[in-house]
């Protein structure tokens, strides 16, 4: 299952550097519509490198990578080897990293995590795996580190360097500041990695301070590397590590210098280069395919409005002129005539009522039916009031028959101090009321394993229970405090979440089914989903997927052919202003009822300690200053001022 795309999503968007743009982009740049595209290209380019070098009599040495980036490369190269026959017997694998100290059987271990993404559903020899141990006291360490590169050297060195990127621009985990000839070593963590990397550990206290590292200049020595970079919050440092010049406080920008590398991303992870963001600034559009399209035009306008701090009415032609866009205005004449389509378009998305209405219809939102049968669609218990409360509200207030989906039991982000306070309660209850038989021997179990659980150990069945009881209940309370009716909350509980800890299952036919039930049950009008692709665990990505799996399911029922769907974000990132489609005003009151329903959820108060990516403010004020923001953006523009706009941007399926 894939995230929605406007483009193809079976070939590059476009390979770089283009001929133009080599001042810019200073190493080479593929960039996919999905990361399952580029994944499968990566894969197939391991495979023909392993088939071509065995053909030879050779074998072939990969440098591998963990974490959910690469995942999709290794279930590819799993496809590959029980559909198509690829061997990995003449393959040797050297990686990156381990954490230290660690375990090799420890949820968090790398050895673990290769041996379950890749190594125990191939054919790879035992003894050409290498991974460093995270196991070795501190003064054995150097000279395992030093073995460690002589292994790399006899195998006759990398032929291929599969990477990741980190926030900080860490690859392997060289920090800020790692040299450019740095080798193998144990490397103290930067805390944004730590941060980023909290979630594995249920708790930032709980990661590694250090780790084992291959250093940058081993990872150079590579006769090829592949960096892969997927999602918006991996943007920032892509630019960084592309577009600026190398520095040892972005190791991945080092790359720049090897003969053979390259960077492939998802156009999410791609969005802050040059050749997206600001095209115009490169050269003539049709040397790269482009067009002045309502769309790109749209982007320029506002991107030029907040360049001169000015509304978008007041926009001259010497503006156009002197900041890049002589094309655009030579194109399509006056600035007046540009400022005013802009304009219009920027203010038709401004909308009260996101169900439309008879008497005030606006373009993509349909005014018949009213009221319309509505299905808000929440990955996590709460972000059906977090990513879109205050629409919620007003949908639920302007009379629509409005249906909240949780897709999963969100158990894996309950504290287990709130679990166990929650079970206190439960034995108070059933004490005082003289109810109830088998609470304490529950209650004994749950207590006995948190005495003994440690960092990231799965929970009991009883414990996952308990902790899903507690998302439901507040998500329950979130909901009526909005105005749904109790009969139209849903906990669809999709398994592919019911794995115990923070890596997930791929979404599968069951989810896919118990999304398709719910959508003939109330055959919808309009269906809101997160389209939040920067949530770092993964979990909006795939839930999106079921629902645009389930919709493509039920495309011929009579009833899809008027349903709309509307992506919201929130949690994460906001849309781009000139990617909003429909803009939810918010008086200062709505803000604060969208705020007292956040409140609800208790049990997420402080997930701000369990961040990601890293923001020590809690989600009610992230979301707050999100939606602000954005009404500022507006008011900038030259648009009416609102204390808060939450925005959406249409789907097709």
């Amino acid at each position: 299952m894939s995230a929605p795309s406007s483009r193809t999503a079976s070939s590059p968007i476009y390979r770089g550097p283009l001929p133009h743009v080599t001042t810019v982009e200073r190493i080479p740049v593929t960039v996919y519509a999905e990361p399952g595209d580029a994944s499968r290209a990566v894969a197939r380019e391991i495979v023909d490198l392993v088939r071509q070098r065995a053909e030879a009599g050779k074998k072939t040495v990969l440098g591998l990578a963990t974490g959910s980036t690469p995942v999709g490369v290794y279930e590819e190269l799993i496809r590959l080897h029980r559909e198509e026959g690829v061997s990995f017997k003449s393959v040797v694998t050297f990686n990156l990293d381990e954490y230290w100290p660690m375990q090799p059987d420890e949820l968090q271990s790398y050895r673990r995590f290769m041996r379950e993404h890749l190594f125990d559903h191939v054919d790879i020899l035992e003894e050409a795996i290498h991974i460093p141990d995270g196991t070795l006291g501190r003064t054995d360490l150097a000279k395992a580190c030093a073995a460690y590169e002589e292994q790399i050297r006899e195998a006759g060195g990398i032929d291929l360097q599969v990477l990741g990127i980190g926030r900080t621009g860490h690859i392997g985990f060289n920090e800020p500041g790692s040299p450019l000839d740095s080798r193998t070593r144990l490397i103290t963590l930067d805390g944004v990695t730590r941060a980023d990397a909290a979630s594995d550990f249920f708790g930032e206290w709980n990661v590694p301070r250090q780790a084992i590292t291959m250093g940058v200049g081993t990872i150079l020595d590579a006769k090829r590397v592949v960096l892969l970079a997927f999602g918006e919050h991996k943007a920032p440092i892509v630019r960084k590590a592309v577009e600026e010049p190398p520095c040892s406080h972005v190791s991945a920008s080092a790359l720049q210098q090897h003969p053979d590398a390259r960077f492939v991303l998802d156009r999410a992870a791609a969005a802050r280069l040059s050749r997206f963001e600001t095209p115009w600034l490169l050269g003539p559009l049709d040397s790269m395919g482009l067009e002045w399209t309502a769309g790109l035009t749209k982007r320029a306008v506002i991107w030029l409005s907040q360049q001169r701090q000015k509304p978008i009415l007041k926009l001259t032609d010497a503006d156009y002129n002197e900041h890049g866009l002589q094309e655009l205005l030579s194109c399509r004449g006056r600035a007046y005539d540009i400022n005013i389509e802009v304009f219009r378009a920027m203010q038709a998305t401004i909308s009260g009522w996101p169900g439309g209405k008879a008497a005030a219809s606006q373009p993509g939102r349909q005014a018949e039916p009213f009221p319309k049968r509505v299905v808000v669609f929440s990955p996590h218990p709460d972000d059906d009031v977090i990513s879109m409360g205050g629409t919620l509200i007003r949908l639920c207030e302007q009379g629509h028959d409005v249906h909240v989906a949780y897709q999963t039991s969100g158990n894996i982000a309950v504290w287990d101090e709130s679990a166990d306070r929650h079970v206190d309660f439960v034995e108070e209850f059933c004490r005082a009321f003289g109810v109830g038989t088998k609470t304490s021997g529950i209650a004994d179990r749950i207590r006995q394993f948190l005495k003994s659980k440690q960092a990231g150990t799965i929970d009991i069945a009883e414990l996952q229970a308990v902790k899903g009881l507690i998302r439901r209940t507040e998500a329950r309370a979130g909901a009526r405090y909005s105005g749904v009716k109790a009969e139209n909350i849903h906990f669809l509980d999709l398994p592919f979440y019911e794995t115990g800890r923070v890596r997930k299952k791929p979404v599968g036919p069951e989810d896919v089914a118990i999304t398709v039930k719910l959508l003939e049950q109330v055959r919808p009008h309009q269906v809101y989903a997160a389209g939040d692709l920067s949530d770092p665990h993964g979990t909006h990505r795939v839930c999106l997927g079921a629902i645009l799996a389930a919709l493509d399911a039920v495309r011929t029922h009579d009833w899809a052919a008027d349903c709309r769907l509307w992506l919201y974000r929130g949690a994460w990132q906001e849309w781009e202003p000139h990617e909003i489609e429909m803009a939810v005003p918010l008086s200062p009151e709505e803000v604060l009822r969208k705020r007292m329903a956040i409140f609800k959820h208790e049990s997420q108060k402080d997930r701000a300690l369990f961040p990601g990516p890293n923001d020590p403010r809690e989600f009610w004020q992230r979301a707050e200053d999100r939606n602000r923001e954005t009404a500022r953006l507006y008011d900038r523009l030259g648009l009416p001022e609102y204390e808060a706009i939450e925005g959406f941007v249409r789907h097709e399926f």
